[in-house]
């Protein structure tokens, strides 16, 4: 088998495509759990911490240097509020995850535990006659 061929096998596989599908929809997840972050949650937690922005927190180590209002070197900086915001993303894509998952596994306990679809007639009378015959040689 030719390597494009091999590659073309591999590339129409249902898990491959459906592998591209979730990508594409994760990446549009952050998207929105980033609003819901920035937009949402943070600015209220910002507000109860004593009106911070989180993403402005910062650790200076070396300040900029400014030469006759221009800027000649920028400002080293640890950025932790950016990291908290990071951090507080990756959180509720878990959470979020979590309960997608959680409810899948629920729904598919559901069809598991449904009972079985009623069996023909000669399917019911072969096994009421092994029955039989199983007391019968037990006897």
């Amino acid at each position: 088998m030719g390597f494009l061929a091999e590659f073309k096998k591999f590339a129409v596989k249902g898990n491959v495509i459906d592998l591209a599908v979730g990508v594409v929809i994760g990446a549009a997840f952050g998207g929105i759990t980033k609003s819901l972050v920035d937009d949402v949650i943070m600015p209220p937690l910002g507000l109860l911490i004593s009106h911070v922005d989180f993403s402005a927190l910062k650790l200076v180590l070396k300040d900029a240097v400014i030469e006759n209002g221009k800027e000649i070197a920028p400002a080293v900086a640890i950025n932790y509020g950016l990291f908290l915001q990071a951090v507080v993303n990756f959180l509720i894509i878990a959470f979020a995850i979590f309960l997608l998952v959680r409810t899948i596994i629920r729904l598919r306990e559901k069809e598991a535990a449904a009972p079985a679809p009623p069996a023909n007639k000669e399917e019911v009378l072969l096994t009421e006659i092994r029955d039989i015959l199983k007391k019968q040689s037990d006897v």
